[in-house]
């Protein structure tokens, strides 16, 4: 607190925001208004007799406290009282304001003159450029005249944020600041005209929470007893009210006292701590709060030899082990026999301190970050001023920069909101007195470790994302551990089929290469060892396809819904721009309701394609064998065979490439969603499938196995069956040309090219 990190609502500027009377009380006390007494009197207090030696059982337990309670308890309290100040400071600091900026001014101005002005000319140069393009030659006059304004205001805008900094987003910054405490009032259940002392009172319900209910425990084993006013202790007070007369008494004396010390100069700052203790031992109203008046381990407050002290009052024996009284559980809490249930409820305090120390520091840095990005922001003003006039890349890179500049500087208000809950569910959290101190601890511990887990989920929450996306899927720690050492094994799959995949010849060198009708070709592992294995890829393909379309059914459903509605809203709003004479709106909605027209075309035709594919899968392909489908793909190759394809010369072919797409490994709708290219190279796998039908009916012997009487072959009826037969199968045009390839007279296939 001496080196600078003292709460803002109790010192400088900003100690007028602190107008509770119990925050103002606080700081008069220890400093800081989340706390009623110093930090350091918030320590615990260990009596145990070690013996002459110390070579007792009780020298370990001793060591115990010591080197383990002690340490990580303070631990705790250091660190929560840092992070409330760092939150205070987080929620008032404004490192925009008049009396910071003035450097940030100065230093806006001179990076405009050695940036923004020299390079101002070249850029409004190329904005003219631009703009005679756009509206002379591409005749887009307004358009053109729209981004001009655009770019104009973006420019006068950018530079009137360099010439008045504090009178621009300082301005806004500083409404931000007050709107965000007036927003954390009222969330919290305050009233937004008391924002500073909301704050401050709520804070100071998270450090009694977090630190003066568990140091009760650690204390006393009893934080009923430690803070309940009902259960005051008389003897505590007739010890303590003593105790306040004599630091008062040392203050500008002249003699000295075995239990209080020596004396200090009036005005001094040991002057001010014991003024502070004795006004904090004279207004207790609980048995803790006579306690953490005095410092931790001190003689008046843990010594069992001095007649006058506080243990000495509750334990009414010279021995703490040996305790009499009401209280006597109470004093001997801090000797050997309280070890090992202090070594317990530290533990269990410290992973419910854990998650409100990580919530705390979370909220905190996010609004550290962004008061340090505004400045980072506002320093690349000069720079970014310039973008707008490079076309519409610049001008997306100014609304950027000003976007993210925005959300800089107004974050707190975010924030406000996920502060303000949380003070408000621990305050309601805290008013469930019957349930005990400690399932209240274990429900605060669990509500501050959800609220960290859930920290995006609760901030997407108060920006309006009410995610219409489904949900990422919840995934345990172990599966998370399991992903990550899978990623690995991921990556050298990968690496092997992409290895596999280049080293397999390519489509040209396959086509140029020569083959044996009677073996099976291997065009990427696709090619028939006989024709039926064609009919069977094909039917499997198929089910395949239509397997996916019942189970996508519902989704298709789904976006009809979707894309109906918004019709619907298209319409309407196109209704609107006629009425008003808006005729060039009125023309764009057009468009986009025919867009969506089209798509609400296409998805119900996939809806029924679906419903036939449920309908075939539930009863009438069910009540046909196998066989007689197999057969009916069979008659419906060997019909496709005979008609030209795209190798034949005729352009895209007449036949139906998208139901021969189960050939090579696609299915109808996919094979629809490929581009011209992937369609082509689909189609040129698709013609050399059955060219090699062909092939291998003629390597058979048989010749005539393509026309089984169901029309004309390639071949005329009265050569069927003859060598003439065979030769004029083999001079289809799709076997011609890779002849043609496979002798180097051709460099391509089809299309007639030499």
């Amino acid at each position: 607190m001496s080196n600078g990190l003292d709460s803002p609502l109790c010192a400088g500027a900003l100690a007028g925001a602190a107008s509770s009377a119990v925050s103002r009380r606080h700081c008069e006390t220890s400093g800081f208004p989340a706390a009623a007494a110093p930090t350091g009197n918030y320590g615990i207090d260990v009596n145990i007799d070690t013996g002459l030696l110390g070579l007792s059982s009780a020298s370990l337990l001793s060591a115990v406290q010591n080197l383990f309670v002690t340490p990580l308890w303070m631990a705790v309290v250091w660190a929560v009282h840092a992070l409330v100040v760092m939150l205070q400071w987080a929620f008032t600091i404004d490192l925009l304001d008049s009396g910071a900026a003035g450097g940030l001014g100065r230093g806006l101005r001179q990076a405009q003159a050695a940036l923004t002005f020299p390079w101002l000319a070249v850029a409004l140069s190329v904005t003219s450029v631009l703009a005679l393009y756009n509206g002379m030659v591409r005749r887009r006059v307004s358009d053109t005249l729209g981004q001009m304004l655009l770019t104009a205001a973006m420019v006068v805008g950018g530079m009137w944020v360099i010439s008045d900094p504090v009178g621009t987003v300082g301005s806004l910054a500083a409404l931000a600041n007050q709107t965000s405490l007036g927003t954390l009032a009222v969330v919290a259940g305050g009233e937004p005209s008391n924002a500073g002392g909301v704050l401050g009172d709520g804070l100071d319900a998270v450090f009694a929470t977090v630190v003066e209910g568990p140091w009760c425990y650690l204390e006393f084993g009893d934080v009923g007893w430690c803070r309940d006013p009902a259960r005051l202790d008389r003897r505590l007070r007739a010890a303590a009210l003593p105790i306040a007369d004599g630091e008062l008494a040392l203050i500008g004396c002249n003699q000295r006292t075995s239990l209080f010390g020596v004396c200090v100069p009036p005005g001094s700052a040991q002057a001010k701590t014991l003024e502070a203790s004795a006004r904090l031992l004279r207004e207790a109203q609980s048995n803790g709060a006579f306690f953490l008046a005095l410092p931790a381990n001190g003689p008046t407050r843990n010594s069992i030899s001095e007649s006058g002290s506080l243990l000495r009052a509750i334990c009414q024996s010279s021995d703490a082990t040996a305790c009499h009284g009401a209280a006597a559980a109470q004093a001997e809490f801090r000797t050997q026999s309280g070890t090992w249930p202090r070594v317990g409820g530290l533990l269990l305090i410290l992973a419910g301190a854990l998650g409100l120390l990580l919530l705390l520091g979370f909220i905190v840095l996010r609004l550290l970050a962004a008061a340090l990005f505004s400045l980072l922001f506002l320093l690349l003003t000069p720079g970014v001023v310039l973008a707008p006039a490079f076309g519409e890349a610049g001008r997306a890179l100014f609304r950027r920069w000003a976007r993210e500049l925005l959300a800089a500087v107004v974050s707190k208000l975010l924030f406000s909101f996920l502060l303000g809950a949380v003070l408000a569910v621990g305050a309601i959290v805290s008013s469930f007195t019957a349930l005990g101190w400690w399932t209240r601890w274990l429900l605060m511990s669990a509500f501050w470790w959800s609220a960290y887990t859930r920290r995006h989920q609760a901030l997407g929450l108060v920006r309006g994302e009410v995610a219409h996306r489904p949900l990422r899927e919840r995934r345990s720690l172990g599966r998370r551990l399991a992903g990550v050492t899978e990623t690995p094994v991921r990556a050298i799959r990968a690496a092997r089929a992409v290895g596999a995949r280049l080293s397999e010849p390519g489509l040209e060198a396959q086509l140029r290469a020569p083959r044996d009708p009677t073996q099976r070709p291997a065009m990427n592992g696709r090619g028939p060892a006989s024709a039926d294995e064609q009919s069977q890829r094909l039917l499997a393909s198929e089910e395949r396809e239509q397997r996916e379309r019942v189970r996508e059914a519902p989704a298709v459903g789904g976006r009809l819904v979707t894309l109906r509605a918004q019709s619907e809203r298209v319409g309407l709003q196109q209704e609107d721009a006629a009425a008003s004479g808006n005729r060039r709106r009125a023309l764009t909605l057009a468009h986009r309701g025919r867009r969506v027209q089209a798509q609400i075309a296409r998805e119900e035709r996939m809806l029924a394609s679906q419903r036939g594919a449920a309908g075939a899968r539930g009863g009438g392909a069910s009540a046909r064998s196998r066989g007689e489908r197999l057969s009916e793909r069979a008659a419906f190759l060997d019909d496709q065979a005979r008609l030209p394809g795209a190798l034949a010369g005729a352009g895209p072919g007449v036949r139906d490439y998208a139901s021969l797409a189960g050939l090579v490994g696609i299915g109808h709708d996919e094979y629809a969603r490929l581009d011209r290219s992937g369609q082509r190279v689909a189609r040129l796998r698709i013609d050399r499938e059955l060219a090699l039908r062909a092939d291998l009916f003629v390597a058979m012997g048989e010749p005539g196995a393509l026309r089984r009487g169901r029309g004309r072959a390639p071949s005329a009826p009265a050569e069927r069956g003859t060598a003439a037969g065979v030769a004029a199968a083999e001079e289809l045009p799709v076997v011609r040309d890779l002849r043609e390839v496979a002798a180097g007279r051709k460099r391509y296939i089809g299309f007639d090219q030499e």
